[in-house]
């Protein structure tokens, strides 16, 4: 089309992604394929999962639930707690905040499954510079455990404003417009206003700080930020009001895109393969969605 973007990509981090076949692959299987695969590293099966949760922007259906679809698919047992979640690009990080909180208050609950999950590419506009270069698709999934030992949740923190919150929207038209004589394509597609990426960096320095603070800890105790993986700039920025070098700041955004809601678990269990998380360690969650909504969650693993 004639447009440079090289500069652009640099900025966001992006070297390559992966995208998923528009013939029979969505965010449910590929959330599907995710809680397979840890059931399995965990030695565990669909009925041990007394909640299942589904977070996603772009859940292939909205009613059932995918999280009850996922139940069916995985077995699961008929005591189970079954809901979808959607907090946009932020929506995983809230699902395990909130699937703990609850967790905390339920003694029932053992195990609960939580599986972030986007499939963004295929509601890009092709023309669009901003998006369609931008996103890669990808799903994740965790097991979070009640247990005795000490770790898991251990505080969080919420910051709204919502005063840009028009900037990005999909579907465009609105849903209760798909519908209508000569709505194109592009009309339901993700529209993306341009704005300055950096408006959510000054707000995360300031909530981690707070978090460190209440929870009597410093930076040296964090062994690792798994950050939104949206802009490798705002990470920098964000490293750089800390005071800190690149060392604990996991990024992952060059090989896979931006994989919206199940970025910063990406980032986490790149952490772990490699080392730089252990247990016991102490791990920061940030995430932002669109508007802006952005939950900062302190985690020991």
């Amino acid at each position: 089309m004639g447009k440079d973007i090289k500069r652009f990509l640099e900025v966001m981090g992006r070297e390559r992604r992966y995208i998923a076949e528009a013939d029979g692959e969505n965010s449910l299987t590929m959330g599907l394929e995710a809680a397979r695969k840890v059931l399995q590293e965990a030695s565990l099966t669909g009925e041990d999962m007394d909640m299942i949760v589904f977070a996603s922007q772009t859940p292939e259906y909205t009613y059932p639930t995918n999280a009850l679809l996922l139940h069916h698919m995985l077995q699961g047992k008929r005591r189970t707690i079954t809901q979808d979640s959607n907090a946009n690009c932020a929506g995983m990080v809230a699902a395990v905040e909130q699937a703990s909180r609850y967790m905390q208050a339920n003694p029932s609950i053992h195990y609960t499954l939580v599986v972030g999950s986007d499939y963004s590419s295929i509601n890009c506009n092709p023309e669009d510079e901003i998006t369609y270069p931008n996103f890669g698709d990808a799903a994740a999934a965790v097991i979070l455990e009640r247990s005795k030992e000490p770790g898991g949740l251990i505080d969080s923190l919420y910051y709204t404003n919502s005063d840009d919150c028009y900037n990005i929207m999909f579907p465009a038209c609105g849903l209760s417009n798909i519908y209508q004589e000569g709505i194109t394509p592009e009309q339901i597609r993700i529209r993306w206003t341009p704005f300055d990426g950096t408006v959510c960096v000054a707000a995360a320095i300031a909530d981690l700080k707070e978090l460190l603070v209440r929870n009597h800890l410093t930076t040296d105790d964090i062994s690792a930020f798994c950050l939104s993986q949206f802009s490798l700039k705002n990470i920098q920025l964000i490293q750089e009001g800390l005071g800190l070098n690149d060392e604990k700041f996991i990024y992952v955004g060059d090989e896979f895109g931006y994989t919206a809601t199940s970025s910063p678990f990406i980032a986490f269990q790149r952490g772990v393969e490699d080392g730089r998380i252990k247990r016991g360690d102490y791990v920061f969650f940030w995430s932002v969605g669109a508007g802006w909504q952005i939950p900062t969650m302190l985690f020991q693993y």
